[in-house]
């Protein structure tokens, strides 16, 4: 049996996305939406304000310090973490509702979140995307002119720690520099290789 977008119908994956600030994760994932790719995004909670241009329920659920600590409380995160002094967690429900479409769940997180949803749940699918160069990943965060000379250098040296954690990954995507179509075709010829397993990943919560 298939489905529309031709696929067997087999389990979705809970999909990682991450890597270094400024890599394009965003970006990554609005190309995959354009190139018609089926999936469910899974919104990130966060109690940092907006950014100019966020919307609140489709880039991050933006809530109050009262509310995150809520969450917490509840258990409704699956995994939360502390991102430049800036708290973001992943709600339960967003995931459950998001295999439940059958969709392939896509996540967009940090690596210390990656490395939690890796320990929880195994069998997800992790992938990280990196820039061409380190040079590379300095321009664009330069260009972004978004932080102090100080949080530019932290996200810097964050990034060059999260290089070092490259073996919880199951797969390293490049995105250089004007050639963002290339690095989503190579997400989606991952994740057709994925659905074509001979024992399928199954994510359950």
């Amino acid at each position: 049996m298939s489905t529309k977008s031709g696929r067997s119908q087999r389990p979705p994956l809970l999909v990682v996305i991450s890597g270094p600030a400024g890599v394009g994760k965003d970006s990554l994932i609005r190309r995959l939406k354009e190139r018609g790719y089926p999936f469910h995004f899974v919104v990130t909670a966060t109690d940092r304000s907006p950014r100019l241009g966020e919307e609140h329920g489709k880039d991050y659920y933006f809530v109050t310090r009262e509310q995150f600590d809520r969450m917490i409380a509840d258990g409704e995160l699956l995994e939360y973490a502390v991102v430049y002094g800036q708290r973001k967690g992943i709600p339960k429900q967003q995931v459950r509702d998001a295999l439940a479409s059958g969709k392939d769940a896509i996540l967009r997180i940090d690596v210390q979140g990656a490395a939690t949803i890796r320990s929880l749940l195994p069998d997800a699918l992790l992938i990280f995307l990196s820039a061409g160069s380190e040079d590379e990943l300095e321009e664009r965060l330069r260009r972004r002119a978004s932080d102090s000379p100080s949080q530019l250098q932290n996200r810097l040296e964050t990034a060059k720690k999260e290089m070092a954690q490259l073996s919880l990954f199951d797969y390293v995507v490049i995105n250089t520099e004007n050639h963002l179509d290339r690095a989503a075709d190579h997400v989606m010829s991952i994740l057709r290789l994925e659905h074509s397993r001979k024992k399928p990943r199954v994510v359950e919560l």
